[in-house]
């Protein structure tokens, strides 16, 4: 009689294995997230015919490395210079955001020069063939295959020898030695692994999209980050055309860098100015708004934040933000009341950051806070300001990184004058086209307005 199959229990947010089942995760402190899994059975003979054998250091060559330029000049910057061969990469995001489209035109572009296998397990041939005509998609070095079973793509991939590999999705396909239903955690896991090998195998560059449902129960692409070389997410507001492409994770580049697209009717149109698009629509005379200048990885982007301070009609003040930490901006609010001597208990305090940008870095302090006091007094800022900066507990302004980029940006697009901390303008060597004006606290930067 054959013995039981013995299960584990799986995390599906950080991918945890525990021997028993419990409510919360111990690793990541999530509720409902453990189910249970078989064990995976492995083919010990299989893997042991393709070992690498041991080189030393200096017996490996990189000076002919080279990177594959995409002809998506946003994509290219995201990925640190273009496709590196045998790079493992993941693109994340939200269904309809725009992931298989960016993927179909990476296509058209690679494939005048490269062998490309595009493998579908959603779609059928005729509907990716309707979509690629769309966007003007096509040729011979296109190679499609629809199959969800994780051995023939692998068997596909040898047979082929392509330049590059597109796995759309990462959870509809499965392996038959797995013993659990696809997009699962477990074989979310073991297929992103048989690809890594591969990959690194034959120097063969593969992009997987890992998506998540609409309920949030399968976060595959948390799984998978510790197993690829670059993670890509898909940001961007529904009820918006922009899309935001993010860096987490580059093995082979700088991390925290964004491509900003269009979705229009011929697929994603890159955003070649993303500050001019974020400052578009932008009110005037109005109280409550300020401009900011923040860094996305080595790009200054100037984005405008929206203030709003009104009388409370209940016994607690609201508090509401979108685009800037809900904790930091609480943070702010007691410093200004605290330092500053601008008072907000009693009063209800929204903002937003316009065009969907998330404003996770320090130097948006400044503008932020201006952006309130000018909702307090109802009094318009000037339309050529421009601040960036650090606020302190003690309501000093601190420097941040990356000055000279900022305020280049700043002049570039046309601003007047620009507020930074006093220390950052002590740093600076040469003449600008702006008014730079340093102020060593909050209080005294909203004054210098």
């Amino acid at each position: 009689m054959a013995g039981k199959q013995k299960s584990i229990y799986v995390c599906s947010e950080c991918g945890g294995q525990f021997p028993k089942w419990s409510g919360k995760c111990p690793l990541c402190g999530e509720w409902n997230t453990i189910a249970e899994e078989p064990t995976v059975v492995r083919q010990s003979a299989a893997t042991s015919a393709r070992r690498q054998a041991v080189v030393t250091m200096d017996a490996i060559d990189t000076q002919a490395e080279t990177r594959y330029l995409t002809g998506i000049g946003e994509l290219d910057r995201v990925l640190g210079g273009g496709i590196v061969p045998g790079g493992l990469m993941l693109i994340g995001g939200d269904p309809g955001i725009g992931k298989s489209t960016l993927l179909l035109q990476i296509c058209g572009k690679l494939s005048e020069n490269f062998k490309i296998l595009y493998v579908s397990g959603e779609e059928s041939p005729r509907q990716i063939k309707l979509r690629a005509e769309r966007l003007a998609v096509g040729g011979e070095s296109l190679l499609l295959l629809c199959e969800t079973d994780m051995d023939a793509v692998l068997d596909a991939i040898r047979e082929n020898k392509p330049d590059m590999v597109i796995v759309d999705s990462i959870q509809t396909v499965s392996l038959s030695e797995v013993a659990s239903s696809p997009g699962s955690v477990t074989q979310v896991r073991e297929c992103a692994s048989a690809l890594m090998r591969e990959a690194k195998q034959n120097d063969i560059p593969i992009f997987i999209v890992g998506h998540v449902n609409k309920d949030g129960a399968i976060a595959g692409p948390k799984v998978m980050e510790h197993i690829v070389d670059c993670v890509l997410y898909f940001e961007g507001d529904p009820h918006s055309n922009y899309r935001m492409l993010r860096c987490a994770k580059n093995r082979y580049g700088s991390t925290n860098e964004v491509g900003v697209f269009e979705m229009q009717g011929r697929g994603l149109v890159e955003v070649e100015n993303p500050s001019l698009m974020l400052l578009s629509g932008r009110p005037k005379n109005v109280s409550g708004t300020c401009v900011a200048c923040v860094m996305e990885g080595t790009r200054p982007l100037l984005a405008e934040v929206q203030g709003l301070v009104s009388p409370t009609g209940f016994g607690n003040p609201r508090r509401m933000s979108t685009g800037f930490d809900g904790n930091r901006l609480a943070l702010l609010l007691a410093v200004l009341e605290k330092r500053a001597g601008y008072f907000f208990s009693n009063l209800d305090t929204y903002l937003n950051v316009i065009g969907g940008l998330r404003l996770d870095e320090p130097a948006a302090d400044l503008p932020v806070a201006l952006a309130l006091i000018s909702s307090l007094k109802d009094t318009p800022m000037d339309e050529g300001v421009v601040a960036f900066g650090e606020i302190g507990l003690a309501g000093e302004l601190r420097s941040v990184s990356g000055a000279e980029q900022r305020i280049a940006e700043a002049a570039r697009l046309g601003f007047t004058k620009i507020i930074v901390p006093e220390q950052t303008k002590r740093t600076l060597h040469g003449t600008y086209p702006i008014e730079i004006v340093g102020a060593k606290t909050v209080r005294e930067a909203y004054e210098n307005l």
